[in-house]
């Protein structure tokens, strides 16, 4: 039997009914890290992990702090005025990391979050997702780093063969 359900989304337990003008809120709650980054190569890291909180409304100057804080969670503050295309893939990474968790979203889903960082860095990443689980936010991570994974996590969910396995 599966375990009961229980929202993702505070005060939000069902999104099948969700109105479009609904979508807003969800998305404000979402972190999301991609496994190709998707960042924007015409503005800098800082501006790229800006992002989420101006489309919120978040008046410069405190999207600039919020966004400075998420960069040095992940290491990269003096990284902050340069040009994403400059940084190594893992650098790249870890400013996408950093734009998903700047909101401080109650979701956090992260598609191979670690897969192009070395073995100190994916330590760091998956700390810092813990430490964001333990404050409540919810973390999906989708990864073939089993021993990662396992290490860190407080449920694991397998998929073999398109088929949920545990």
């Amino acid at each position: 039997q599966p375990p009961p359900a229980r929202p993702l989304i505070p005060k939000r337990p069902n999104l099948r009914p969700l109105r479009p003008r609904a979508l807003p809120f969800v998305r404000r709650n979402l972190g999301l890290v991609f496994q190709d980054q998707k960042l924007l190569y015409d503005r800098s890291v800082l501006e790229n992990v800006m992002l989420p909180l101006h489309v919120c409304g978040y008046p410069p100057r405190e999207a600039a702090r919020r966004a400075r804080a998420a960069l040095d969670k992940v290491g990269l503050l003096h990284k902050e005025k340069l040009n994403p295309a400059g940084l190594s893939g893992g650098e790249q990474q870890r400013v996408c990391i950093a734009r998903a968790v700047v909101n401080r979203p109650a979701l956090l889903i992260a598609d191979e979050p670690t897969a192009n960082l070395d073995a100190d860095n994916a330590v760091k990443i998956m700390e810092m997702f813990r430490a964001f689980n333990q404050v409540g936010v919810t973390v999906l991570i989708a990864s073939h780093d089993r021993q990662l994974v396992e290490r860190f996590a407080s449920r694991v969910v397998r998929l073999e063969e398109g088929r949920i396995a545990a």
